[in-house]
C-alpha cells in the first residue's frame, strides 16, 4: 500500500488500513527510526473508556441524566 507525504509532513493511513484497524482521527502514534528510510509506526493503546464523556455529552436529549440519591454507609 502507498501513500504520500504532504508538504507539511503529513502522512495520511489509507482507508482500508484505518476501517480494518478500527482508526480514528485524533488516535496517537509513536514513530521509531529503524534505519535510513525505514520507519515503525506503532498505534498507542487507547484506554477502554477513551471518548465516553464525549459520547455522553452529546446526548441528544436535553436533562436526559439525573442525579441519584447516595445512599449511606454509616449503617455497614
Amino acid at each position: 500500500m502507498n501513500t504520500v507525504l504532504s508538504s507539511k509532513g503529513q502522512l495520511v493511513l489509507p482507508a482500508e488500513l484505518r476501517q480494518r484497524d478500527h482508526i480514528r482521527s485524533g488516535q496517537r502514534f509513536d514513530i521509531e527510526r529503524l534505519d535510513a528510510g525505514q520507519y515503525l509506526l506503532k498505534r498507542r493503546p487507547v484506554a477502554d473508556n477513551d471518548g465516553l464523556v464525549d459520547w455522553l455529552l452529546a446526548c441528544p436529549e436535553k436533562n436526559w441524566f439525573r442525579s441519584i440519591a447516595s445512599e449511606s454507609t454509616d449503617s455497614l
